[in-house]
């Protein structure tokens, strides 16, 4: 891949700003400071007395039938069991196979940070997910600050602040200044309403509570499946209580290098989605016929910067403009089977139908205190996780740099991470993600070698640090998010692995998906988080973290 290459040329002006990481504490089981260590020991004997009560979902969950509902008590600060505690909203769907067979729960996180899986056990009605679901119970969850468990939010959700439809990719000193402007406040209101809980919303804290509810769900080994963002803290849990393991899927994996915690893997993902980017381009140029665009990227670049500036000048039906385009076309860069929908809503508007891009891309007021929620616990994990550059001349000159090459995310991510650089809570220092031989059971890595949002560099330094780790990747593709989509391959070594505890060795590798074909109609309508949303009638299966509840954060 080529996104590493262009982060390392920016990555390594970041040395200096970056406090030193210390190297993680010795191996053993579990390591954890003495306090937190005691901590959780008294929690999860709690939670295995007073187990999990699973009913009826709380109508404010907005929850099908079929699922069932409870919570976890885990104490907010570990340092203090028995001070205050907070109660994480988990659901459930049984295993549909008989008790025979039954092998416990499948935990599964969807990432974000900030991202709720209470969605995550509806993938049992998908074929991909049959097997699976017979012999797991299928359990999702809200972490910390998420959803109802203890929520977040730093700011009014229904405010929108000044200038929020532009995105340039090389911004003005006044245009810096003004974003400098907005992260200070966002970073002031949650420190203002957070208070003291927000410095314990933490990956840390994150994999603590995952053995809580190991606990409380009656099991004596975790079996986990972490998507994204729950790679990192699946990988931190497994680092904690290495002998609490039974089995762990970590899906598109965070590199979990203490030095790139969270500044520099930020900077890598920005040059990966300009590669990303490049390749929707190269699709929609192959479909010229179709969306008549243009026969090469370039003449597709050409066609998307002449919409950004007419929307620059008049959003499309008041709503979406640069920012809002940006963020539709990263999404795109996520997932591949929006590709049809996002270049026909692009296409359709520069030849004057706005209507595509104004369903797919307009800031939805009924979702608008999810989002936030979903951003400021995305903020205060990363925030409160490792040493951030407190500098703006950092910043600006990191950015800058990559942006003459990465130009497409490279500003709109810094702007997204900002509020960490004015954050007035203390930061941690990552803890250092590791294994000796013998430790840990296998665990199964699965990564698209072109995924932007997690570039393969991670998951090769995954497997790395973890003894016995085995590595699936698919070739030539680059869709967040692997398990339980339409690839038969992959789904076959994940079935292999978690219901015979099989692995490929040290590692193998299956070809990609076939791309995506043009769709002749299509409303352009876009709804977060319905599992069923991009299956209807096309017979596409969405990547599995979206169909459990996550997607990308807004700018």
């Amino acid at each position: 891949m080529r996104a590493p290459l262009i982060f390392t040329a920016a990555g390594a002006l970041l040395l200096a700003p970056l406090a030193a990481v210390p190297q993680g504490p010795a191996a053993g089981s579990p390591v954890l400071p003495g306090a937190e260590a005691r901590g959780v020991a008294l929690a999860a004997e709690r939670a295995a007395r007073t187990p999990v009560a699973f009913g009826r979902c709380p109508d404010e969950e907005g929850l099908p039938r079929s699922l069932e509902c409870g919570t976890a008590r885990v104490p907010l600060d570990y340092a203090r069991p028995d001070g205050e505690q907070i109660d994480l909203t988990v659901s459930r769907v049984r295993a549909a196979g008989p008790e025979r067979e039954r092998q416990g729960a499948l935990v599964f996180n969807p990432g974000g940070p900030g991202a709720s899986g209470m969605l995550f056990p509806l993938v049992g009605i998908f074929p991909e997910w049959k097997r699976l679901a017979s012999v797991y119970d299928l359990v999702g969850y809200a972490p910390r600050g998420v959803g109802r468990s203890a929520p977040l939010s730093c700011r009014d959700a229904h405010e929108r602040p000044g200038g929020n439809w532009q995105a340039p990719e090389h911004p003005t000193e006044e245009q810096k200044a003004e974003r400098i402007a907005r992260a200070k406040a966002y970073a002031r209101g949650c420190a203002e309403r957070g208070g003291a809980r927000l410095r314990h919303v933490t990956s840390l804290n994150n994999a603590r509570d995952l053995d809580v509810l190991r606990a409380g769900l009656g099991e004596r080994k975790l079996t986990f499946m972490g998507a994204s963002y729950g790679t990192y803290f699946g990988a931190l849990y497994a680092t904690l209580f290495p002998s609490h393991v039974r089995r762990m899927v970590f899906d598109s994996a965070v590199d979990p290098s203490p030095e790139r915690i969270w500044y520099r893997n930020n900077l890598a993902q920005s040059a990966a989605f300009e590669e990303r980017w490049a390749d929707f381009r190269r699709w929609i140029a192959s479909h010229h016929a179709v969306y008549g665009m243009g026969t090469d990227e370039a003449e597709v670049l050409a066609g998307y910067r002449r919409a950004r500036a007419k929307l620059a000048a008049e959003p499309a039906g008041g709503a979406v403009g640069p920012a809002q385009l940006q963020a539709a076309m990263l999404r795109a860069g996520y997932y591949e089977d929006y590709w049809p929908s996002h270049a026909g809503a692009l296409a359709a508007y520069l030849k004057g139908d706005p209507q595509l891009l104004v369903n797919l891309a307009s800031p939805r007021a009924e979702g608008a205190a999810e989002a936030e929620n979903a951003r400021a616990v995305y903020t205060a994990v990363e925030c409160n996780d490792a040493p951030w550059p407190t500098r703006w001349q950092t910043w600006d000159r990191d950015h800058t740099r990559l942006a003459r090459r990465a130009p497409f995310e490279t500003w709109e991510n810094a702007w997204l991470n900002l509020p960490c650089a004015y954050w007035q809570g203390p930061r941690q220092r990552p803890l250092n993600v590791r294994s000796l031989p013998g430790e840990l059971p296998p665990t199964l890595i699965l990564a698209s070698e072109r995924d932007a949002a997690t570039p393969y560099a991670g998951a090769l330094e995954l497997r790395r640090r973890l003894w016995g780790a085995s590595l699936v990747t698919e070739r030539d593709a680059g869709t967040h998010g692997l398990a339980g989509g339409p690839n038969a391959c992959v789904n076959r070594h994940v079935e292999a692995y978690l219901i015979d505890g099989k692995v490929p060795g040290r590692g193998t590798e299956c070809a990609a998906r076939p791309a995506p074909e043009p769709e002749p109609e299509d409303d352009g309508e876009w709804t977060p988080g319905d599992p069923g949303e991009e299956t209807g009638g096309r017979g596409l299966r969405p990547a599995l973290p979206r169909a459990a509840g996550w997607v990308p954060a807004a700018p």
